[in-house]
């Protein structure tokens, strides 16, 4: 088992944890986050993008003028792709993006981003995350005094509000509860903050 520094919201280490290896200790498995995190862009992404082809665009079903004499090009209808107006020549239509991954691999996949931030040494527990009001300076000075200069992801055993309001304007912070914790997040941030909260439920909830 890994033990890794507790520090408080100062700065100040006041202790160690002991980290399970069922759930920080696990094999590193590329494929498998690679896989994870691919699934949660298509899921996320809306797929809500529509143009017509020419079939449904309304109107233009007159020739705009005879086909020889003229002088200029042939045209059947002004509502082909070359004209303003016209319709889309392979035009994108509303389809759905989303992926499936059973949840012992998507669970896996977690738990070997997890372990890899440990292994990388750039996860960080912290005994607990209190802000006496919602203002940035106070989740600022957090910030400064742990020295999470990279792109962070802190994980609260709960959602709380004041906490959530104060990091929101800080560029490159994010906070989630534990129960919104996913591959993506963890893989897409240099630093992971962890609450001792949020340990003891990743250990409770994986470490079976």
């Amino acid at each position: 088992m890994a033990n890794v520094k507790v520090y408080n919201m100062q700065g100040v280490e006041v202790g160690e944890i002991e980290l399970s290896d069922k759930v920080f200790g696990v094999e590193y498995n590329e494929p498998l986050i690679h896989q994870a995190v691919v699934t949660y862009l298509a899921n996320n992404r809306q797929g809500t993008k529509s143009a017509l082809t020419r079939t449904e665009v309304r109107g233009g079903g007159v020739k705009p003028w005879r086909q020889k004499g003229t002088g200029r090009a042939r045209q059947g209808s002004i509502r082909a792709p070359q004209w303003t107006k016209g319709g889309v020549v392979f035009a994108p239509k509303s389809r759905d993006f989303s992926k499936k991954m059973n949840d012992k691999a998507r669970i896996g996949a977690l738990l070997s981003a997890l372990s890899k931030k440990v292994a990388d040494g750039e996860l960080v527990v912290v005994d607990e995350l209190k802000v006496s009001a919602p203002k940035t300076k106070e989740m600022e000075a957090f910030r400064k005094a742990l020295g999470l200069d990279k792109r962070t992801v802190v994980i609260m055993d709960e959602n709380d509000r004041d906490v959530i309001l104060a990091a929101r304007n800080i560029e490159k912070f994010t906070t989630l509860a534990v129960s919104e914790i996913n591959t993506y997040e963890i893989v897409s941030n240099a630093v992971v903050v962890l609450t001792k909260g949020s340990v003891k439920k990743l250990e409770e909830a994986y470490a079976v």
